[in-house]
């Protein structure tokens, strides 16, 4: 298997695989998730990810930042450059990614409302850290959702999805072709359909959230497996990283 299939299929929360997995604590399986795979992540001058053996790159379990705070998620070296794209929201109106997340921590996600299990425990976990945070450090937070499913996914059936976590949560479609660009921009793997029975189908995409801080890098992501508490402890540390070294 090539390094770059090995970072696909590490990544791509697919049901079946998440059903091998259901057994386990979450922190169990943050990480089986960071050992198990070792990835290098490079972006590329066109915006796509590749994998390159020999180097110590990517992800590691209780990482810490040049503050000395440790992260739950993993920290990537070198850090991905905040992705410049614009789809929709759900109002109908253009948003470009890059230009409306500045002076934010960020954490892009790409999945879909019919998703069985990953994006609403994401977007559960998220909220319920957000919740628990002062209203003026939850406020230096956003987050955007790109659905990889535009075909079910409506800018009305996103928006009332969304808004069972938490109404301020940024959803954004488009056409997709233009999803597919969005994720390759983010250096995420392009999401693909998995045909079901009686003409239905799910979508594997990519696991982890992106969190890109406030020098619009993202210095660390995060996989499936982590709870509230981790969301909890992370996101003000973010807020005050200043990457100063780096």
């Amino acid at each position: 298997m090539t390094n770059w299939a090995w970072w696909v299929r590490s990544l791509f929360g697919r049901r079946v695989w998440w059903r091998r997995l259901s057994d386990l604590k979450a922190s169990q399986l943050k990480l089986r998730l960071f050992r198990a795979y070792v990835l290098v992540i490079a972006l590329l001058p066109s915006g796509h990810v590749s994998a390159q053996s020999g180097q110590k790159r990517g992800p590691e379990p209780a990482s810490k930042g040049i503050s000395g705070a440790t992260y739950r998620g993993g920290l990537v070296s070198p850090p991905l450059p905040k992705a410049k794209f614009i789809l929709t929201d759900t109002s109908a109106a253009p948003f470009d990614f890059w230009q409306k997340t500045q002076g934010y921590v960020t954490l892009l996600f790409f999945g879909y409302t019919h998703c069985p299990d990953l994006c609403p425990l994401h977007m559960a976990n998220i909220a319920m850290a957000l919740k628990r945070m002062p209203a003026s450090v939850a406020e230096q937070v956003k987050v955007v959702f790109v659905t990889t499913d535009p075909g079910r996914d409506s800018p009305e059936v996103l928006r009332t999805w969304l808004d069972r976590f938490d109404k301020r949560f940024i959803g954004l479609t488009g056409s997709e072709a233009a999803i597919e660009a969005a994720q390759q921009a983010s250096a995420v793997p392009p999401a693909r359909k998995a045909p079901l029975t009686n003409r239905e189908y799910e979508v594997a995409h990519a696991s982890f959230v992106i969190a890109y801080t406030k020098d619009d890098l993202a210095h660390v992501i995060y996989p499936g497996g982590i709870n509230q508490n981790d969301w909890a402890q992370d996101l003000p540390r973010l807020i005050k990283e200043t990457w100063s070294s780096r």
